[in-house]
């Protein structure tokens, strides 16, 4: 993009901003001519990826700020309008909004919520921050037509973004996402109301403990053995942490509520949007359990939990035998462990229904499938987010071809409930909780079930690889790693023979289109390759699995890490590193 045209857009841009503090970030740049951070705030608009707008906070088109939230709002409800034009009259529409921990969370909550009211649309809006599932079940509580989180999940503290999810509690997809875009791009009026008017109006409604009682209700309903729990929470020391985030309420209520014994880590209990204690606010990131797992070495528990700042993604720590040590347990494991104990539990409870069902991503371990399996569950996959799992739970339920009972994916993503059609952390770390109590009473660790799970389904270990390409050229970078993959596809990987090569970008076996690739090993090891939806960075996984013979699970393991690593060798030296 030609000087010209960068700041044409930055004029354009401050003579729309309302906010003073974003127009004058883009003013001192235009005053210093620092045209290389005017061209990355310009080069482009936000676009809805997998989870919706995701971004730096600043002044500019490419960034997090007030109008580029209000202008989506806008786009977002001419959308909606024209799509439900029966309910399109005043007050006939509703939307639900939440919003994270994060720097101007609240404000760009209350702009989008004030940006539906001046449109006839209904907007309740929670009064303090909340997590995104609770969003997710309040859209269905409600019987909402749309609703938006404002959140930027687990990245680091100078992000935002905002999840728009439709009718049902699920994220957007096509045609929506597309229709949304759309509209997006040709809004020209951007209608606002004031508080107050929205307030009297009956426009604008803020909620809280309404909706924060029904859904711990069901968070608990949806538990196997309360009773359980009751007789037993005793035995079993929970160290949790919220990372600044907005789980602690929920988490607390429903574990405490039950009798188990909860300490939350002090400093990281408070939602702050700097995250101050930890580099990544991420569940998946070891270092971000680093003062977890200290207190519960201190402590003496059994069961180190964490979720992310808007509390969907869910992750554990659990002690390594008798030395104070502590084990990550990854998205993957924890995955398998939860669908085990769901489907030996609606077994064992008489509860599995004929035709039970999992599902998860394309990109998360081949053991799920095998322990789904094992207990005659079907089986089914889907594209990488949490909105195509949504997606699948609401077609089986409409033409009663299946009953989804799990649904996950690799990133720390769990479903155990249906009221709510997005990844839930609080309700997988109640579910959580019960299980490891499960399996203590039988003597037995979640490692321990995790090793015998491997005697049933074979070794599967998963690495993944990602690399970041920041900046206006990173879209075209990506773009020719995979184009150069779809022309040449590797004959080998790790010196395994590729056997097959999925290409989805114009759909395949029954996927809708995305940007992915999958290699299919001789061995069965599955490698996958994609430009993330959300940041700017090219994704690859591999899950691989190697039979427990005569060396046992040692063996196993040495195997298994042995052909990731030459598989990501031959990986890195394609993304130069």
């Amino acid at each position: 993009m030609d000087r010209a045209a960068i700041v044409g857009r930055a004029r354009d841009y401050i003579a729309r901003e309302r906010s003073g503090r974003f127009r004058a970030e883009v003013e001192e740049l235009l005053a210093k001519d620092d045209l290389r951070e005017l061209e990355d705030r310009f080069y482009r608009d936000l676009e809805f990826g997998t989870g919706g707008l995701r971004g730096i906070i600043g002044g500019g088109y490419n960034r997090m700020n007030s109008l580029v939230v209000k202008r989506a709002t806008q786009g977002l409800a001419n959308y909606l309008r024209k799509a439900m034009p029966a309910k399109a009259g005043e007050g006939g529409l509703s939307a639900v909004l939440a919003y994270d921990s994060r720097h101007y969370s609240p404000e760009f909550a209350l702009e989008a919520a004030l940006v539906f009211a001046a449109n006839g649309i209904k907007a309740y809006l929670f009064s303090s921050m909340r997590p995104t599932p609770e969003l997710s079940f309040a859209i269905r509580y409600l019987g909402c037509d749309t609703g938006l989180v404002v959140t930027a999940s687990h990245n680091p503290p100078q992000y935002n973004g905002y999840k728009a999810y439709w009718a049902g509690g699920a994220q957007v997809i096509p045609p929506h996402d597309r229709g949304i875009i759309a509209e997006v791009g040709v809004v020209t009026e951007i209608r606002e109301l004031d508080k107050e008017t929205a307030l009297a109006r009956g426009l604008l409604k803020l909620i809280d403990t309404e909706l924060d009682e029904p859904y711990q209700a069901m968070v608990r309903s949806r538990l196997f053995r309360p009773e359980l729990i009751r007789a037993r929470a005793g035995e079993l020391k929970i160290v949790y942490t919220p990372l600044h985030g907005t789980g602690a309420m929920h988490v607390e209520a429903v574990l405490g509520g039950l009798g188990l014994q909860v300490f939350t880590v002090p400093e990281q209990r408070e939602g702050n949007g700097d995250f101050p204690t930890v580099a990544f606010p991420n569940p998946e990131e070891a270092a971000a359990l680093d003062m977890a797992i200290k207190l519960g070495a201190k402590l003496g528990a059994g069961l180190v939990m964490a979720t992310d700042p808007d509390a969907d993604r869910f992750g554990i720590a659990v002690p390594s035998g008798n030395t104070g040590d502590f084990t990550l347990v990854t998205g993957n494991q924890l995955g398998c462990l939860l669908a085990d104990y769901i489907f030996l539990s609606l077994r064992e409870t008489g509860r599995m229904p004929p035709n039970a069902a999992m599902v998860n991503s394309i990109v998360t371990t081949g053991m799920q499938k095998r322990v789904a399996e094992y207990y005659g569950v079907r089986f089914y996959e889907c594209l990488t987010g949490f909105k195509w799992i949504a997606e699948l739970m609401a077609r089986t339920e409409a033409d009663g071809s299946a009953r989804v009972v799990f649904g996950t994916e690799e990133s720390y993503g769990f479903l155990v409930e249906d009221e709510v059609r997005d990844k839930d952390g609080v309700s997988a770390a109640a579910m959580t909780a019960e299980m490891a109590l499960y399996w203590r009473r039988r003597g037995k660790s979640l490692l321990d079930r995790l090793e015998e799970l491997y005697g049933i389904c074979g070794y599967w270990q998963e690495a993944g690889i990602a690399k970041y390409f920041q900046g206006p050229g990173g879209p075209a970078i990506m773009a020719n790693i995979m184009k150069a993959y779809r022309k040449n596809p590797p004959q080998t990987l790790g010196g395994i023979p590729v056997l097959r090569v999925r290409d989805l970008e114009q759909g395949a076996d029954g996927l809708a289109p995305s940007d992915v690739l999958q290699f299919f090993l001789e061995d069965g090891t599955v490698v996958s390759a994609r430009p993330s939806g959300t940041e700017p960075k090219i994704k690859f996984y591999a899950s691989c699995c190697c039979p427990l013979g005569s060396g046992g699970l040692e063996a196993a393991r040495a195997g298994a890490a042995e052909k990731l690593e030459a598989i990501g060798k031959d990986i890195r030296a394609v993304i130069g590193e």
